[in-house]
C-alpha cells in the first residue's frame, strides 16, 4: 500500500476510463450538495441568532461576528473565512433561495453560485424574486462556461429586470493595497497596487539603493533590489557591497537614524550555536537558526522571565507578565483566530478582581473576540476555562467544547511550562444593563450594505445616462436623414 498507483487502484478497483468519469462528476455534484447542506446550516443559525440577539444588530461584535465565531470554531477555519461564509449563506437564501436549490441538487458548483450572489447583489428587493426564477432555470446550463461568460450572462439577466442593479465597475485606483505575508521560513512576500507616481518613486529609490555596492556585488539585479526594500525600511542611505574585498569602498552599511524594531524569540542555545532550533520573527513565523544569529548579532537581547508564582495585585500585569504572555500566546487564543498579539487585548479569563492578574488566568484575545466573549453571556453565549499552561477550553453557546494551546508554548515548550493554579473563586453573574458599555455601531451592517448599493446604483444611473449622451451625439453627428 506504498504504492500510490496501488492506492489508486485499490480505491476505484477496475473501473475502466467512463467509470473514473462517472466518479468524477458524482463527486463533483456530491461536493455541491454537502456544501449546500452546509450553507443551508449557517443560514438557519444566523435566522436563530438574530431573533436571540435583537439588541446586537448595533453592537460593534454584532450578530454576523457571533455567528462567525460559532462557525470558524466548529469548521476549523479563521474568523474571515467564517465571516464570508456567513454572508454568503444568508444572502443566498434570503433572496436567492430557487437557486440555493438548483445548487444543493449539485447542478452548479460554488464558484458559480458565488458569481450570480455576487452578480446579483444590487438587485432591489422588488425585482429579486424574477431574478431568481429566470437565473434558477437556466444558470445549470452556463457551468461550462468561463467566469467572463458566466459574468455577463448574469448581467443580462440582471438588466433586463432591474438596469440599475447591474454592478458598476470599481475605480482602479480604489484597489491600491500593499500587503505582507509570510512565505518559506526566513522569507516574506510583500507586494501589491501603488499608484503610477507612487510606483516610479519606489523604483528610482530602491534603484539608487542597489547601485551603492560595487560592480563585483555577486548578487542578481532582483536580489539587489530585494535587499534594498530592507535599507529603504531602515532609512539607510547605502546598501552594504557583498563583495567579499577588505578595501571596497562600499562595504560599509550606511548609518540610519530610524527607530525600527524588530522582535524575534530564540532560545539562547540557537544563539550560542549550541542548537539549530529555529527562532519565531513576530508577525512572520519560523526564522532559521542561521539567521536568528545573524540578527542577534548586532540586536539587543532580552531575556523572557518565566513568570512567579505569586499573583499580582493591580487590574493591569506588570511589564514582565505582559511580555511572558505575549510570547507564550503569540496570537488570539480564540478557536480559528490568528490576529498578532499586536492586535489583542489581555484578558482576564474570570473578571477581575474575582480572577487573578496571573499567567494562569491570563491570555489574549483580539478586539472582536474580547468584545464577544464579554458580552455575549449567558445561556447562548461563550464560557471559557484556563488550564495553567495557558490551554483554553471553550464551550459554546450550543454545548460544543473547542481547545487551543498557546502557539509560543507549542513552538518553545518552556513557555507552556505549567504555572501555580490558581484558587477556585466565583465571580457573580453579571448585572443587568451590562450591554450598555459594548461600543456601538452608528448604523447596523444591513444598512451599511443597503447605502453601498444606493451608491452604487447612482453610479449605475449615471454612467447609462452618460453612455446614452455619447450615443445621441454620435447620432446627431453622423445620421442624415433621408431626401423626401
Amino acid at each position: 500500500m506504498s504504492d500510490p498507483s496501488g492506492m489508486i487502484e485499490c480505491m476505484f478497483g477496475s473501473a475502466d476510463a467512463a467509470g473514473l468519469i462517472d466518479e468524477m462528476g458524482e463527486a463533483a455534484r456530491a461536493e455541491s450538495v454537502a456544501v449546500a447542506r452546509r450553507l443551508a446550516a449557517v443560514a438557519q443559525l444566523y435566522e436563530r441568532r438574530r431573533r436571540e440577539y435583537q439588541e446586537a444588530q448595533f453592537f460593534l461584535t454584532d450578530v454576523y461576528e457571533a455567528v462567525a465565531a460559532e462557525v470558524s470554531a466548529a469548521q476549523n477555519i479563521s474568523r474571515a473565512r467564517a465571516h464570508s461564509q456567513v454572508r454568503m449563506a444568508v444572502w443566498l437564501h434570503r433572496r436567492l433561495a430557487r437557486v440555493a436549490e438548483v445548487f444543493a441538487r449539485g447542478e452548479i458548483d460554488l464558484r458559480l453560485l458565488q458569481l450570480v450572489i455576487t452578480r446579483t447583489d444590487n438587485v432591489e428587493d422588488s425585482a429579486i424574486a424574477a431574478v431568481d426564477e429566470a437565473l434558477a432555470e437556466r444558470v445549470a446550463k452556463w457551468m461550462r462556461w468561463s467566469k467572463p461568460k458566466q459574468r455577463d450572462r448574469l448581467d443580462l439577466w440582471v438588466a433586463k429586470m432591474d438596469p440599475d442593479g447591474v454592478r458598476v465597475p470599481p475605480i482602479a485606483k480604489d484597489n491600491r493595497y500593499f500587503d505582507f505575508e509570510p512565505h518559506v521560513p526566513g522569507l516574506a512576500f510583500a507586494g501589491g497596487v501603488l499608484t503610477a507616481l507612487d510606483a516610479a518613486a519606489l523604483e528610482q529609490r530602491l534603484a539608487a539603493l542597489s547601485s551603492t555596492v560595487c560592480a563585483k556585488d555577486p548578487r542578481t539585479p532582483g536580489q539587489l533590489r530585494a535587499d534594498a526594500c530592507g535599507a529603504l525600511a531602515r532609512s539607510e542611505d547605502t546598501l552594504g557591497c557583498q563583495c567579499g574585498n577588505e578595501d571596497c569602498p562600499a562595504a560599509a552599511v550606511g548609518r540610519s537614524a530610524a527607530q525600527v524594531v524588530v522582535h524575534v524569540l530564540a532560545e539562547q542555545a540557537t544563539l550560542d550555536g549550541r542548537s539549530d532550533q529555529p527562532g519565531y520573527l513576530s508577525g512572520f513565523g519560523v526564522l532559521p537558526a542561521e539567521e536568528v544569529r545573524t540578527a542577534a548579532a548586532e540586536a539587543k537581547l532580552k531575556p523572557v522571565r518565566l513568570p512567579g508564582v505569586d499573583p499580582e495585585p493591580g487590574y493591569r500585569p506588570s511589564a514582565a507578565l505582559a511580555d511572558f504572555l505575549q510570547w507564550r500566546d503569540l496570537t488570539c487564543r480564540f478557536p480559528g483566530c490568528h490576529a498578532p498579539v499586536a492586535f489583542c487585548d489581555i484578558d482576564h479569563t474570570k473578571p477581575w478582581p474575582f480572577g487573578a492578574t496571573h499567567p494562569s488566568g491570563l491570555k489574549h484575545y483580539c478586539r472582536t473576540h474580547h468584545l464577544l466573549k464579554t458580552f455575549f453571556t449567558g445561556p447562548t453565549g461563550w464560557t471559557d476555562t484556563q488550564l495553567d499552561d495557558g490551554t483554553i477550553v471553550f464551550t459554546a453557546p450550543t454545548g460544543h467544547t473547542y481547545t487551543t494551546e498557546p502557539h509560543g508554548g507549542v513552538l518553545f515548550p518552556t513557555l507552556a511550562t505549567p504555572t501555580a493554579p490558581l484558587p477556585a473563586t466565583t465571580a457573580p453573574d453579571d448585572a443587568p444593563g451590562k450591554t450598555v458599555m459594548m461600543p456601538r455601531r452608528r448604523t447596523t451592517r444591513d444598512q451599511d450594505r443597503q447605502q453601498r448599493i444606493a451608491r452604487e446604483r447612482r453610479q449605475r444611473q449615471a454612467l447609462d445616462a452618460e453612455e446614452e449622451r455619447q450615443y445621441q451625439a454620435w447620432l446627431a453627428e453622423t445620421y442624415e436623414p433621408p431626401p423626401f
